[in-house]
């Protein structure tokens, strides 16, 4: 009997052995979610798919198959990375950019599930349903092709990115249809609490990159919003604001451009790269930023003896 409950014992520790091989620790996954500024509101052009480097990757969140490509299946990161007709987003040159700047045996995946002018609360598991009734149906279409909860599918997608990589980051772009919800980063805080739990991540290495909508110097409609934006990492500590000042707008002063999304997406890898020790250059290899001695660079203020 001891003995068969020795090799029970050692097949599951070589199971967990096994699983825990097969990720790559220099495949850098990054979920993404949010509404229309995420989903990639400016049009695709032909140029928009060329020189895409093939450390960029997208895991396929629905079935595409005029593209060619199935759900939960890696491929090179041409657009669109959303759904299937979906445009230029500001995670398209989020992942260019990281590539170009990491060194070469590092890889970038991302996952992105948004849906257009959905509130946070579409991401919150206990309130999907209710949110969804009452949801115009050109949303509920968006809504289905995520099987009913983006949430779950998002996590859904997460779990077989971590067969193959590590979860280093979660990009949000969400808040327009949340103007004026004082509430709204606690909202944050449920979508990524559960995050973290049902993908049994450590919030102190994950940090959450949020960028802000439209900026009132470029006539944002919903710039109030930044205003809320702007006091998350109170609510999530290693939560970082990311500014649109300055980024090119579409006509409706809601959407960014593809110039935009260009330089947005630029400031959310900025943003990482410097968490992950690395600074933006005009060189091709990255220059290494020596975090302080004992300091986690997820969130320099707290030494990570104390995190740990």
């Amino acid at each position: 009997m001891k003995l068969l409950i020795r090799v029970f014992a050692f097949t599951i520790v070589f199971f967990i052995m096994q699983n825990a091989y097969s990720q790559d620790p220099n495949f850098h996954i990054y979920l993404s979610f949010g509404q229309s500024n995420m989903e990639g509101a400016a049009p695709l052009e032909p140029q928009d798919k060329l020189g895409v480097d093939p450390r960029f990757e997208v895991l396929e969140a629905v079935n595409c198959p005029d593209l060619g490509r199935e759900m939960g299946k890696w491929y090179t990161a041409i657009p669109p990375l959303c759904r299937c007709k979906t445009g230029f987003t500001l995670t398209d040159n989020f992942g260019r950019i990281m590539v170009a700047n990491l060194p070469k045996n590092i890889k970038v995946g991302v996952v992105n599930v948004a849906v257009g002018g959905c509130k946070i609360e579409l991401f919150d598991p206990e309130k999907t349903e209710s949110y969804t009734a009452t949801a115009p149906d050109w949303m509920k279409g968006m809504i289905k092709e995520y099987n009913g909860s983006p949430y779950a599918r998002l996590v859904e997608m997460a779990k077989i990115a971590q067969k193959t990589g590590v979860i280093k980051g979660i990009l949000l772009h969400q808040g327009e249809s949340n103007t004026g919800d004082t509430l709204w980063p606690k909202k944050v805080k449920i979508v990524y609490d559960n995050l973290m739990k049902d993908l049994n991540l450590d919030p102190r290495k994950v940090p959450l990159l949020s960028g802000e909508t439209v900026h009132e110097e470029q006539k944002g409609k919903c710039a109030s919003m930044n205003k809320i934006i702007a006091v998350l990492p109170k609510t999530i500590p290693t939560a970082y604001v990311i500014s649109s000042k300055g980024c090119a707008v579409a006509a409706d002063f809601l959407h960014f451009n593809t110039e935009g999304y260009k330089e947005l997406g630029k400031r959310y890898a900025d943003q990482m790269l410097s968490l992950l020790g690395y600074k933006v250059s005009n060189i091709t290899e990255p220059v290494i930023i020596q975090a302080p001695l004992g300091f986690d660079v997820l969130n320099p203020n707290v030494p990570a003896a104390i995190k740990n």
